[in-house]
């Protein structure tokens, strides 16, 4: 068996887990996702306690229904969000509390309302990123993580590798369900490992195996490549 078709095999375990036992939450069925589940505000008000969560500013978030109560406790606490589109589209979102109205946080924090709340930016417009949080599929006891398999974490956090707005000790955390903590997940050279998962009981702090994307690996992307986000970073580094 290949890895492509372990890490398939592992995903299905995970997704048959939740919606057997009835911890996923909408949007359902959770295939093919980045499962929403039972606990899961519980589970970020877990990496509030984090001292990194605390002292970061600027925090880099994916656009999946389970980091929305993240997202929510980011913009009340003020931080400034900067959130992918789904499957980069459209490139990047900057979502800053400081123009949302009052009553409308809950809201910003969703996909639809930061696209009506946050403004589009271009990959200079980033600031610095002093915090990741990534959704999961599965997690392993090292922290390695697998995500639905569309690589786009991976991608987003290696734009950004590029930029020089993140590098090796930029934290990654993902808050998941217990069900989807697994006992191995196998590494490829793009993967990213997560530093902490907070699930709806414990928070995982992860010491071991560091991987994280040193930049794009340009012949990879195959037709992603079209993307107007990679348009842009080839203009922005030189790349014919």
């Amino acid at each position: 068996m290949n890895v492509k078709e372990y890490k398939n095999r592992i995903r299905k375990r995970v997704w048959d887990l939740l919606e057997k036992n009835n911890v996923a939450r909408f949007p359902r069925p959770v295939y093919g996702r980045i499962p929403n589940f039972e606990g899961v505000d519980a589970a970020a008000l877990r990496i509030t306690k984090l001292e990194e969560w605390i002292n970061a500013r600027v925090v880099k978030f994916n656009p999946d229904s389970p980091q929305k109560p993240l997202r929510r406790l980011a913009l009340l606490s003020g931080k400034i969000i900067v959130m992918a589109t789904p499957r980069l589209r459209e490139g990047f979102l900057l979502v800053d509390p400081r123009s949302i109205p009052p009553g409308k946080i809950s809201y910003a924090s969703s996909i639809r309302g930061a696209f009506i709340y946050g403004r589009r930016i271009g990959l200079r417009e980033i600031p610095p990123v002093d915090l990741i949080v990534t959704g999961c599929v599965a997690v392993d006891k090292r922290g390695a993580r697998l995500g639905k398999g569309g690589g786009y974490a991976e991608l987003e956090y290696a734009i950004l590798r590029e930029l020089g707005l993140v590098s090796d000790d930029t934290p990654i955390v993902t808050t998941i369900h217990d069900l989807q903590l697994v006992d191995y997940i196998p590494l490829e050279p793009h993967d990213l490992t997560v530093d902490v998962a907070a699930t709806p009981t414990r928070l995982l702090v992860f010491k071991g195996v560091k991987q994280r994307p040193k930049g794009i690996i340009w012949e990879l992307l195959g037709e992603k490549a079209r993307l107007k986000v990679f348009e842009e970073l080839r203009r922005i580094k030189g790349i014919g």
